[in-house]
């Protein structure tokens, strides 16, 4: 297993505020697919998966620009990519991930 990190930044001044989680937003008739934080809805995360890949999406603090985490379910193995269009960071981070030329998500759907 690899641990990594971009930077390291300077932990916050003074106690850190409680944890929160997610939660899904509600859309009568439809199924909850992604979740917002409860007092800044802008950011999001959204996790979908096939048989053998994870992407975990998850946006910046002000909803412009995206991170997306792929990770090989079999292997764990993982690749990470941040790009302005949420597309674009998921085809990036599945490109890294697998060695295949040419690959794209949009190829496995």
């Amino acid at each position: 297993m690899t641990d990594a990190w971009s930077r390291r930044v300077p932990r916050r001044p003074g106690r850190s505020p409680r944890w929160t989680s997610f939660v899904g937003g509600y859309e009568k008739g439809r199924r909850v697919r992604g979740f917002q934080d409860e007092k800044n809805p802008l950011h999001r995360v959204r996790v979908e998966h096939n048989r053998d890949t994870l992407l975990i999406h998850l946006s910046n603090e002000d909803g412009r620009g995206w991170t997306c985490i792929a990770i090989d379910r079999p292997t764990r193995e993982w690749s990470i990519a941040q790009r302005r269009v949420q597309t674009e960071a998921a085809t990036a981070a599945y490109g890294h991930l697998y060695e295949t030329k040419g690959s794209s998500i949009e190829e496995e759907a």
